[in-house]
């Protein structure tokens, strides 16, 4: 018999593959199917992985989720747990999260790598979760690391399997999940974001790992403070580094700041040129200056140097802010945007940064006015509106007789030969109704502006009375 019942991403059957998981043969679970959670540790693992918290009171810097009235402890306390998606940086506690959740839950935990993984270890794990549903009874969490490397047809593959209850999905993911996840699967999803740690919370790793390793780690209260900036965050990296530090021969010297820059390698500063953090980080430079705050968009400006932006790029952001954002307040903003890009054209890294540095500088402590930007808009809205208007005939130019004769040019004032160079005539389309579109701010040159904008609008209204 043909069957015609719509198939998976995994080319199965909805309405068979529930009885096939349901088939009373009885299969042992794969080996790679991990029944315990949060195996014990080792001596030979890792420190991070020694210290991996075995509870879910002891994971540091998340309380948002699992204090008293944190989110997750919520949904367990409720006996539920969806689908979830977790989003926040690395060595925030990601998978410790997802493994602990698995053993509240009474879950089956498995766990695989979208960096690592393809079609086949999907429908290997989607089949091994259903066997093992019928077999127990007991469901299974199925970890993805780095979900957001999946394609839009793979993500589209967890929807069966997540509405059927076949598996609770956590993803984990470094990226927006709004850019890096299609809405079918953010539907079926919460998305719970994690904090990256902070100083308290890398401290507390700090003493736990002395309590480890049975000693304090040599370094000067300087230096400690100087291990937790150069994690940036990073649970993971702080554990890493501090591991290394562990392995040093005792000196009785306590370490000093200079001794950890020699010692070990700062986290590299989290960046992605084509990435949410890139958007994230010139969009906090551009309203840095839109509100006159030098500090912080200098601040903003090395960042991004630092995270390995071309400072081309930024150059061409700056001088599209001299032109939105200052505009006619301060008139020598856009030539002195342009000159510094061309500086740094001209000299390239590192010193063609300063002129850019300097630029930003000029930006943040200029007038602000958006008002020729706000005009400009107004003035393509009206053209759309308004169709094909004419000029009025006065101001038409007429290089023939015929021109000449249908009234081309007639009655046109030549504003230098006027009164203050302002005749006050009229120059919009005859069909039309005079419209203010620019309106210039009281600050900087604009003040000087609108005075003078306000005048001829009073010689303009005397004119025609």
């Amino acid at each position: 018999m043909r069957d015609d019942a719509p198939r998976d991403l995994f080319g199965q059957n909805d309405s068979v593959a529930p009885a096939r998981e349901a088939t009373g043969r009885r299969q042992a679970t794969p080996e790679r199917a991990i029944e315990a959670p949060v195996p014990p540790p080792s001596r030979t693992q890792p420190l991070a992985d020694r210290l991996r918290p075995r509870a879910l009171s002891e994971v540091q810097g998340q309380d948002h989720l699992l204090g008293p009235q944190g989110t997750l402890r919520q949904m367990l306390a409720r006996g539920t747990l969806p689908s979830l998606i977790l989003w926040g940086g690395p060595g925030c506690g990601k998978t410790t999260i997802a493994r602990l959740l698995a053993a509240q839950a009474d879950l089956r935990f498995e766990q695989i790598s979208a960096v690592f993984s393809g079609v086949a270890d999907l429908k290997r794990a989607f089949d091994t979760a259903a066997r093992y549903q019928a077999e127990t009874g007991r469901g299974t969490l199925l970890f993805v690391d780095e979900i957001h490397r999946f394609n839009r047809a793979q993500q589209d593959g967890f929807l069966p399997y997540v509405e059927r209850g076949t598996v609770v999905l956590i993803g984990a993911t470094t990226e927006n999940p709004s850019f890096a996840l299609n809405g079918a699967l953010l539907s079926r999803c919460q998305v719970l974001v994690l904090n990256r740690l902070d100083d308290a919370s890398l401290e507390a790793l700090i003493a736990r790992t002395e309590v480890e390793i049975g000693h304090r780690l040599p370094l000067d209260d300087a230096a400690r403070a100087t291990l937790r900036a150069m994690a940036d965050g990073d649970g993971r990296y702080l554990l890493n580094m501090v591991e290394q530090l562990a392995a040093l021969k005792p000196t009785g010297e306590l370490l000093t700041p200079n001794d950890l820059a020699t010692l070990l390698a700062r986290r590299a500063i989290l960046y992605d040129k084509d990435r949410e953090e890139h958007y994230n980080l010139i969009s906090a430079l551009h309203k840095s200056l839109r509100g006159s705050d030098p500090d912080a968009g200098l601040y903003w400006f090395a960042r991004m140097l630092e995270g390995g932006e071309d400072p081309r790029y930024i150059a061409r952001r700056l001088t599209r802010f001299a032109a939105e954002d200052v505009g006619i307040a301060d008139p020598s903003a856009l030539p002195l945007a342009v000159a510094a890009w061309q500086t740094y054209e001209r000299l390239g890294t590192p010193e063609g940064e300063l002129a850019l540095a300097q630029l930003v500088v000029h930006l943040a402590t200029a007038p602000k006015s958006n008002a020729v930007y706000k005009a400009y808009g107004a003035a393509r809205r009206l053209a759309k509106q308004t169709g094909s208007l004419g000029p009025p005939h006065h101001i038409r130019n007429a290089p023939t007789r015929l021109m000449k004769d249908i009234g081309y040019g007639a009655g046109y004032e030549y504003d230098h030969d006027t009164e203050e160079a302002f005749s006050g005539q009229n120059y919009f389309p005859d069909e039309m109704e005079r419209v203010r579109l620019y309106s210039p701010t009281p600050r900087g040159r604009e003040a000087e502006i609108r005075k003078t904008l306000d005048r001829q609008a009073a010689l303009r209204a005397s004119r025609r009375s």
